[in-house]
């Protein structure tokens, strides 16, 4: 079991997951979930990502999420925050594991350098990502129209 992530971690995943989720919400475009939610991929894999939101068309279209089991849809959109611990994992090994499983987006969030790396997939393969700062409003392609001041996220 790994030990949790501490501060700021916890903050920068609720700075977030609020606005994604009223977003998502408002718009009733699917679900969100937090990092407690589990997932067990095509691949074989199972992650736990911080963040991870699915459209109400992958929800209806795969397995009904059964309680107290693992979620078997892929998510449209993941945020991963590193920590010493899954920086490595999270740039490399999960980042793979995403792409091949067909994650729409994935967001690498860094609190040390307050910046976040967008990576949406292309055909069947990430692009090179796109590097947001602290001082940049984030857009996604996956959220047509949602966008995230990162001042307000790295407080």
């Amino acid at each position: 079991m790994n030990p949790p992530a501490g501060w700021p971690h916890g903050s920068v995943e609720s700075n977030i997951h609020g606005p994604l989720m009223i977003f998502v919400r408002t718009h009733g475009l699917g679900v969100t979930l937090g990092s407690s939610a589990g997932y067990d991929l095509p691949s074989g894999d199972t992650i736990e990502p911080d963040i991870s939101f699915i459209t109400h068309e992958r929800l209806k279209a795969g397995p009904a999420p059964q309680p107290g089991q693992f979620v078997r849809i892929v998510p449209n959109l993941i945020v991963e925050i590193l920590s010493p611990a899954t920086a490595r994992r999270d740039r490399t090994e999960k980042k793979a594991i995403y792409q091949e499983n067909g994650v729409e987006e994935y967001w690498l969030v860094d609190t040390k350098l307050r910046e976040v790396t967008v990576y949406t997939l292309t055909g069947k393969r990430f692009g090179r990502g796109k590097v947001y700062t602290a001082r940049d409003l984030l857009s996604s392609r996956t959220l047509s129209g949602f966008t995230l001041r990162l001042s307000e996220v790295f407080v």
